[in-house]
C-alpha cells in the first residue's frame, strides 16, 4: 500500500530561533517520485526527516493518507529510509542485513523468502553471504536499499543515497532506481544537491533555498519556467546567463535592454510580455540567457525573432560531444550568492504580524518569504557585504553551447545570435516578470 504525504506550514527551528525550514506547505500523490532539491544547507534532509518522524515538526502539520500524523513514532509511520552513509550493521551479511527489520517486525517469522526475492530485484544473489566490508560502496548502497524495499513500506523516503559514489556508478544506480521505484509504484521522497539526478528521476521536483520552497513543478515546467533567479541559475547546465540589464521603452522608438556596452533590440511587433517590460522603464533588470538561446553564427544568418551580440573569446571548454565557449560581452555579470557561497547564512526566524498590515507590507512579506532573503547580488552593489571574489569566477559574462567540430582561440571576436524568444527578465529582487507570471498577485491575499 502507498500514501499521500501532506506538509502544511511547517516549519523546524533549533537553538536562538533560527528556522531551517520555514512554512512549507506540499502535498504528495499517492505513488508519485518526489524529489527535494536545493543547495547545502537549505533544509531538504531536515524535511525528510521530519516525515520520517525522526525529527520533532516545531510548527504545522503532517498528514499521511489524510491523518495528522505529527506525533507517530516512526515505526507507526511504515516509511522505509535510505541513508547517504549505507548504515549497514557491519557483524551482518547482507542477508541479516536486508532480513533484520522482517525480524523485529515479524518475530517467529522466516523472513527468507522476501529477503530472497528482493535480492533478485536487486541482482545481489551472489552477495547474500557477504559482510559489509566485503562489498563495493555500489553493493553496499543496492543492499541498504534492499533492506528498505524487502519490508513493504508505504513510501520510500532516500537522504542522498548516491552522493559517496563515483560518477559512473551514480548514473547505473540513478537508472536502477527509477525502475525499481516504478515497478513497486511506491510514494517515494529523494533528496539530492544534484540536479541532474532530479531532472532525470522525478516526477515532480520541488526546489528550495534557505528552508523556504522556492518552486515545485515538474522538471521540464521547473527548467523552462524558473520562477526567480535562485531556480533558474540552480537547475540547468551549464549554469544560465544572468546579466544586468536597464530597459529602455520611448514612446516613439524600439524598446531595448542596455546590457552595458551592447543592448538587446526587442523585435516588433512586441509580444503581450515584452509589452509589459514598459513598466520597467528606467530600471535596472536581470536578463537570462541559456546556453540554447544562443548560437554563434553569422549576421546574415539571423532568424526572424534574432538579435546580434559580438562577444569576444576568453575561454573554450572541449566536452567531447560539445564545446562550451566563454565570452566576453562588455556585460556585467548578476550572481546568486547561494550558489556561490559554500553555505547560505543562517536567517532568523520571522514572526507573522497581520494586524495593521498595508496591502504594500502584505505584498512585501509574501515576496521575503518566497526569497528567503536577497536572491541576487549585483556585481558593484555598495550595500553588498559578501561579494563573490574574483578569483571565483568563471571567464567571460556569457557561455554559450555549440557543436565540436567548431574552430574558436582565445581572443576571435565572434557574432552572437540570441533568440529573445528565450529571454527571461527578473526585477532587483531576483523574480521572474519576462515571461509574465502565470497568476498576478491577488492584493486582498
Amino acid at each position: 500500500m502507498t500514501r499521500a504525504i501532506s506538509l502544511h506550514d511547517v516549519s523546524k527551528s533549533y537553538t536562538r530561533g533560527v528556522r531551517v525550514v520555514d512554512r512549507l506547505t506540499l502535498d504528495i500523490a499517492p505513488g508519485e517520485f518526489l524529489v527535494l532539491l536545493g543547495p547545502s544547507g537549505c533544509g531538504k534532509s531536515t524535511v525528510l526527516r521530519m516525515i520520517a518522524g525522526l525529527e520533532e515538526i516545531t510548527e504545522g502539520r503532517l498528514l499521511l493518507d489524510g491523518q495528522h500524523s505529527n506525533d507517530l513514532f516512526p515505526y507507526e509511520r511504515n516509511m522505509a529510509m535510505v541513508f547517504q552513509n549505507f548504515a549497514l550493521y557491519p557483524n551482518m551479511t547482507t542477508r541479516g542485513n536486508i532480513g533484520f527489520p522482517l525480524r523485529v517486525e515479524n518475530r517467529g517469522e522466516d523472513p527468507s523468502v522476501r529477503v530472497d526475492a528482493t535480492a533478485r530485484m536487486l541482482g545481489i544473489e551472489d552477495l547474500l553471504d557477504r559482510f559489509p566490508s566485503q562489498l563495493s560502496g555500489g553493493e553496499r548502497q543496492r543492499v541498504a536499499m534492499g533492506r528498505a524495499i524487502a519490508r513493504h513500506p508505504s513510501a520510500f523516503l532516500m537522504d542522498e543515497p548516491l552522493s559517496n559514489l563515483d560518477a559512473k556508478l551514480r548514473n547505473r544506480l540513478r537508472a536502477e532506481i527509477s525502475r525499481l521505484t516504478r515497478e513497486l509504484g511506491v510514494t517515494t521522497v529523494y533528496v539530492t544537491h544534484d540536479q541532474a539526478e532530479a531532472m532525470s528521476l522525478g516526477d515532480r521536483v520541488a526546489v528550495l533555498r534557505g528552508g523556504v520552497l522556492q518552486q515545485v513543478g515538474t522538471p521540464r515546467s521547473v527548467y523552462a519556467l524558473p520562477r526567480n533567479v535562485f531556480v533558474a541559475a540552480f537547475i540547468g547546465t551549464p549554469r544560465i546567463n544572468l546579466l544586468r540589464g536597464l530597459v529602455r521603452a520611448p514612446l516613439d522608438g524600439a524598446m531595448t535592454i542596455s546590457l552595458g556596452k551592447q543592448f538587446l533590440r526587442l523585435p516588433e511587433p512586441l509580444s503581450l510580455d515584452h509589452q509589459l517590460l514598459r513598466v520597467q522603464q528606467g530600471r535596472e533588470v536581470i536578463v537570462g540567457l541559456r546556453s540554447e538561446a544562443v548560437r554563434i553564427a553569422k549576421r546574415e544568418d539571423a532568424r526572424p525573432g534574432e538579435v546580434v551580440l559580438t562577444g569576444l573569446v576568453e575561454h573554450v571548454e572541449f566536452q567531447g560531444h560539445e564545446v562550451l565557449v566563454h565570452f566576453n560581452t562588455g556585460s556585467r555579470p548578476a550572481f546568486v550568492p547561494d550558489l556561490e557561497a559554500p553555505r547560505p547564512a543562517a536567517r532568523p526566524s520571522r514572526r507573522r504580524r497581520r494586524e495593521g498590515r498595508s496591502v504594500l507590507g502584505r505584498l512585501r512579506e509574501r515576496a521575503g518569504v518566497l526569497r528567503a532573503g536577497r536572491v541576487v547580488v549585483l556585481d558593484d552593489d555598495p550595500t553588498d557585504q559578501d561579494p563573490v571574489p574574483a578569483e571565483g569566477r568563471l571567464p567571460g559574462d556569457m557561455v554559450v553551447r555549440t557543436t565540436p567540430d567548431i574552430d574558436l582561440r582565445y581572443g576571435m571576436q565572434v557574432p552572437l545570435l540570441v533568440d529573445i524568444a528565450h529571454l527571461f527578465v527578473f526585477d532587483q529582487h531576483g523574480e521572474r516578470i519576462c515571461p509574465a507570471p502565470a497568476r498576478l498577485p491577488d492584493l486582498e491575499e
